[in-house]
């Protein structure tokens, strides 16, 4: 059964307040990025809200807390990220944390509680968004336990959700 949703535009002083929060969060300037000014719609689910710019769904919330997608290239291309090992992969595509025994290694600063990008290491595809449990200085000295925790993985709800909205209608 699909999944129900409402999708609207927001007001101009709404899109200026949700790129602001997005852009301190993700460390990135959303209105660099996106010039001029930006269309901004929201799509209200019952487990989270995704937010579309200009037509693409780049960042979702989901209770209080805002983070990039899976397809948003242009955090993708900026962002730190943590290369897990083959074995890992089944896992962190599963929704499962990022382990420090299954980190191979770290590209790109970050401070705890920072986003970071998890890629595969044979592909460097894009598996997951995590937060940052650790900076990554002391990520590199952690042996065991949670290094990052998975906000948002390829095959979750939201990543369901984004296909539906950027694949058109037949």
């Amino acid at each position: 059964m699909p999944e129900r949703f409402r999708r609207f535009f927001l007001k101009e002083k709404e899109s200026k307040g949700v790129l602001g929060e997005a852009s301190k969060r993700f460390k990135v300037d959303l209105q660099q990025i996106f010039k001029d000014k930006p269309r901004v719609e929201a799509v209200e689910t019952g487990f989270a809200e995704i937010f579309l710019i200009n037509g693409r769904p780049i960042m979702a919330r989901t209770e209080g807390t805002v983070y990039p997608t899976l397809i948003f290239k242009e955090f993708f291309d900026r962002a730190p990220k943590v290369v897990v090992d083959m074995g890992a992969v089944p896992y962190v595509c599963k929704g499962a944390n990022i382990m420090a025994p299954g980190i191979r290694r770290f590209e790109g600063e970050f401070s705890k509680g920072d986003f970071v990008c998890v890629i595969d290491e044979k592909h460097g595809k894009p598996l997951a968004i995590g937060e940052a449990l650790y900076s990554v200085e002391e990520a590199k000295n952690v042996k065991q336990g949670i290094v990052l925790k998975n906000a948002h993985f390829v095959g979750d709800r939201t990543w369901d959700l984004m296909k539906q909205l950027i694949t058109p209608a037949r």
